[in-house]
C-alpha cells in the first residue's frame, strides 16, 4: 500500500510539472523558421519586424519581399519579446529592425506594467540591436480607444503618453522613430471604424497605412548607411 502511495504522489508531482512548464516568450514558435532562414545566404538589407498581433496578423503579401521578416506573436507585451529579443533578431543579422510593442502591456496581458518599464524594456532591444550593428525603428504604438478583451483601461489616454516617450527615447538614443499614431488616430485617440475590426486589429485600409509608412522608414535607414 505504501508503496502504491509513492507511485501516486509521483505521478501527480510528474503531472503537475508537466502541465505548469510552459514556454512563456513563446521561444518555440519561429525556431524552424529561424533554422531555415539561417541556412540561406545573407541578406544585406534584411528587415525583421519585433511585435505582437498587428504584426502577426499584418498582410502576407507584405512580406512576399524575402528581405522583410516577420517575427510578431499574438498577445505578448515587451518583456516577453525582449526574452526572445536574441534568437528571433539579433541570430537573424538584419541591417534593420521594426519594434511595435506595448498596447498589451497596458492591457496587463502578463500584468500590471508602468509606462516607464514599457519604454524601459523597448529602449533595451534598441541598445541591444545597435551593440550588435543593427539598426533600430522605433514605432509609435497603433490607436486603440479601449480593448474589447479588458475594457476600461483607458488606452486611449495611456497610448499617447507612451508614445511621446517613446518619440524623446528615440531621439535621445538618435534613432528613427516611426509614427503610426499621428497618421491613423481618429478624433478619439483610436482607431476609426474604416482601419479596425475591433477596435485593435487592422483591416487591408490599415494595413495599407503601415506598409507605406513602414517602407519610408526602411528606406530612409538604409539611405543613411551608403
Amino acid at each position: 500500500m505504501f508503496k502504491i502511495k509513492i507511485l501516486v504522489l509521483l505521478s501527480l508531482f510528474a503531472f503537475l510539472k508537466k502541465s505548469t512548464a510552459q514556454d512563456w516568450a513563446n521561444l518555440t514558435k519561429y525556431k524552424t523558421a529561424n533554422e531555415e532562414l539561417l541556412a540561406l545566404p545573407g541578406d544585406e538589407k534584411r528587415v525583421v519586424f519585433m511585435g505582437n498581433s498587428i504584426t502577426e496578423g499584418w498582410t502576407k503579401s507584405f512580406f512576399e519581399n524575402p528581405s522583410y521578416i516577420n517575427r510578431g506573436i499574438g498577445g505578448q507585451t515587451t518583456p516577453q519579446m525582449l526574452l526572445r529579443f536574441r534568437q528571433d533578431v539579433i541570430q537573424l543579422k538584419p541591417k534593420v529592425v521594426l519594434i511595435l510593442a506595448g498596447t498589451n502591456d497596458i492591457a496587463g496581458n502578463t500584468g500590471p506594467m508602468t509606462l516607464e518599464e514599457i519604454r524601459d524594456n523597448i529602449l533595451s532591444m534598441v541598445e541591444i540591436a545597435e551593440a550588435n550593428g543593427i539598426f533600430p525603428i522605433v514605432c509609435s504604438v497603433l490607436p486603440a480607444y479601449d480593448y474589447p478583451w479588458r475594457p476600461g483601461l483607458a488606452p486611449n489616454i495611456k497610448i499617447p503618453k507612451l508614445n511621446l516617450m517613446l518619440k524623446n527615447m528615440a531621439e535621445e538614443k538618435g534613432v528613427q522613430y516611426l509614427d503610426y499614431f499621428a497618421a491613423m488616430a481618429d478624433d478619439r485617440n483610436g482607431l476609426p471604424s474604416k482601419l479596425t475590426t475591433d477596435e485593435v486589429h487592422l483591416t487591408k485600409e490599415g494595413y495599407e497605412i503601415m506598409e507605406k509608412l513602414a517602407k519610408q522608414s526602411i528606406k530612409k535607414v538604409l539611405n543613411k548607411q551608403k
